[in-house]
């Protein structure tokens, strides 16, 4: 095996993981030219094609997909054999990739993020804010942060805050034109602050707990967006209900202006977890990340 083998492999890996020649090569700090030219170099290698290729996307065939599972390992493997030999050298260093939901940055990473860059300042965090299921392996991050019931099997997971409620609220302009409903019945003229999920292209139902089962309720949507912050402004506009969690509620400035609705028929969530492959956690770079958010408390 040649002495460009290891920097080729990892430079298939980061394709893989990006969707993107031009992205991994970004990541590299490499032309996109000389990126695609290691790539057909690997191809040529092991002689049969690793990728697909279209204007718009990049895709693993058949052959590159059994490559990527069967050298993530070995690559990882020699990630974290440079790290610990960087360890001679003192202070941590190197990239750190962390996927995480935009409620869990919210209310884990965005109050400590700052703090930890200040404490480790040869350690760079990329923070990848994606609501949808993120597998570590194959997107190369080397941390995860998500309910406790949607984690991935293989993985190490630790509580980093505790079991949470997921609120609707609305603003009182709104509650005085529509009532503020008793029961879920009541809801029948009000409007909902939609949430689609742009992963899965779908629309996240409004559901409460009542008599301690879940129940959807359909309602007309007076807007629908992807992000927590904008459903924060359209509650503060009146325009519908929105489901917010409580505890991000309980942190915005204007928090009394977001008024409770339904409280009892509130929907319970479980903790929030810290997860990442046993592998991973050997990696200084990850392991002062790990106890650092460990030690943050919820």
């Amino acid at each position: 095996m040649d002495n460009s083998i290891y920097a080729q492999l990892n430079l298939f890996r980061l394709i893989a993981a990006e969707g993107s020649i031009t992205a991994a090569a970004r990541r590299l700090g490499i032309t996109t030219p000389s990126a695609s030219a290691a790539l057909k170099q690997l191809e040529g290698k092991i002689g049969v094609p690793l990728c697909t290729r279209t204007t718009r996307a990049i895709h693993l065939t058949e052959a590159g997909e059994q490559l990527l599972a069967r050298t993530a390992d070995a690559l990882l493997t020699l990630h974290q054999a440079v790290d610990e030999a960087r360890r001679a050298g003192g202070e941590p260093a190197g990239c750190v990739r962390i996927t995480l939901a935009r409620f869990a940055y919210q209310l884990v990473l965005r109050p400590v993020f700052a703090g930890f860059c200040r404490r480790y300042p040869q350690v760079c965090l990329e923070i990848s804010l994606n609501d949808g299921t993120i597998d570590l392996v194959s997107s190369g991050f080397d941390l995860g942060i998500r309910f406790g019931n949607a984690l991935e099997e293989g993985v190490i997971a630790r509580p980093l805050y505790p079991a949470l409620r997921e609120g609707l609220y609305a603003d009182t302009a709104y509650l005085q034109q529509y009532g503020t409903p008793a029961t879920p019945a009541d809801l029948l003229h009000h409007r909902l602050i939609g949430y689609r999920f742009i992963t899965a292209n779908h629309l996240y139902p409004l559901t409460l707990r009542e008599n301690g089962q879940d129940i959807t309720v359909a309602l007309p949507m007076a807007l629908v967006c992807n992000d927590i912050e904008v459903m924060n402004d359209a509650v503060r506009a009146g325009l519908g209900l929105g489901r917010i969690f409580e505890p991000i509620r309980d942190r915005q400035g204007d928090r009394d202006a977001f008024i409770p609705v339904l409280g009892p028929y509130w929907r319970p969530y479980p903790p929030i977890y810290l997860y990442y492959r046993q592998q991973t956690q050997k990696a200084r770079r990850v392991q002062v990340l790990i106890d650092y958010l460990l030690g943050q408390g919820g």
